[in-house]
């Protein structure tokens, strides 16, 4: 009996250690989520397990580790990240009822398997100084294209997810033939070849290098606070914000997101994980630390983004969109000559 008891529970102990623990593979790269997981640990008793790394090499370590992978959760940003996972079939429906009424069906991915945890606005920045405001009244994306913004416009390389998700957006809305067009005037009014992150848009707005920008929300929130340094600080504070379409279908969102991976040896603990990043005390403390927007109704973003407007009109496009329509994206952006 106590030789049985013993191969017993050599069998069982990594089932009892597997079912206390959740392993999350992550490519957002906030030092501030490090205490999310402490939290959660310190609330359930559930260990967190990080693996972290940009998107694309998390994502074929775990197409490698296939039906051996541990990982039970893949947190990232922009949907058309998600959507790469999903494509691969590398995700299972989410089952949590919470997480599903919690967040609303176009932040969701197809059949449930991935969610928003976070959102972030694709903004156009704006000098008032070089810009009049009768030039940006009922401004659109679509505006950006105008022959009266030439040598006016600085946004990154179409090599950027967050560009390629736009311009999906724009494809899942007005269709390829018109986005292309949309393209190549947006070419013509660069003010400059693409260069740099979203924050080196901003900041050529702010020196007089340009008189538009295209750029996340969030970085906004991070020059404004000082954070990033006090040249970054200053050339927030020469800038304004545009929320474009507001007339029409509404601003660009994007989301930071999660999903549970098909081999997860701990999905139960994973659903119970997503529901605690859509708890409003943790959405709160996510988005005062990230600047992006709360997915959570009633939850109030930071005061520095909050500074430049909550009540605006966002665009209902199924974020998925971004993933479906990505390779229409790139090829557009190429045949426009958007380096």
């Amino acid at each position: 009996m106590r030789y049985l008891i013993t191969v017993l529970s050599i069998v069982l102990l990594p089932q009892v250690l597997a079912a206390s623990e959740v392993n999350v593979y992550t490519s957002r790269h906030y030092d501030s989520d490090a205490a999310l997981y402490s939290e959660f640990t310190d609330l359930t008793d559930i260990k967190v397990n990080v693996i972290s790394g940009k998107g694309p090499a998390l994502i074929e370590r775990i197409k490698s580790e296939g039906v051996n992978s541990r990982a039970d959760i893949f947190f990232t940003v922009d949907a058309g990240n998600l959507w790469k996972v999903q494509k691969e079939g590398l995700f299972q429906g989410i089952k949590s009822k919470n997480v599903l009424t919690t967040v609303p069906e176009n932040l969701r991915g197809p059949n449930n398997e991935w969610t928003a945890i976070a959102k972030r606005a694709r903004v156009v920045f704006y000098n008032p100084q070089r810009v009049s405001q009768k030039e940006i009244i009922d401004f659109a994306y679509e505006d950006l294209a105008d022959a009266a913004w030439k040598n006016r416009v600085v946004i990154r390389s179409s090599s950027n997810m967050y560009n390629q998700s736009l311009v999906a957006s724009l494809i899942s809305n007005i269709g390829l033939e018109r986005t292309e067009k949309w393209a190549k005037g947006l070419v013509e009014n660069f003010a400059r070849k693409p260069q740099g992150n979203d924050r080196s848009q901003i900041m050529a707005v702010a020196n007089g290098e340009a008189d538009l920008a295209v750029a996340n929300s969030y970085y906004f929130g991070v020059m404004l606070s000082g954070s990033a340094g006090e040249q970054q600080q200053e050339a927030a504070k020469k800038v304004r914000v545009l929320f474009p379409n507001q007339k029409s279908r509404g601003v660009h969102i994007n989301i930071s997101g999660a999903g549970i991976l098909k081999h997860s040896p701990n999905s139960e603990n994973g659903n119970r994980f997503l529901e605690f990043l859509l708890s409003p005390k943790v959405q709160k403390y996510m988005v005062d630390l990230s600047y992006e927007y709360p997915v959570l109704p009633g939850v109030k973003p930071h005061p520095s983004i909050a500074s430049f407007g909550t009540e605006f009109i966002e665009d209902r496009t199924s974020v998925a969109n971004y993933g479906k329509y990505n390779t229409d994206a790139v090829m557009l952006m190429d045949r426009a000559g958007w380096q």
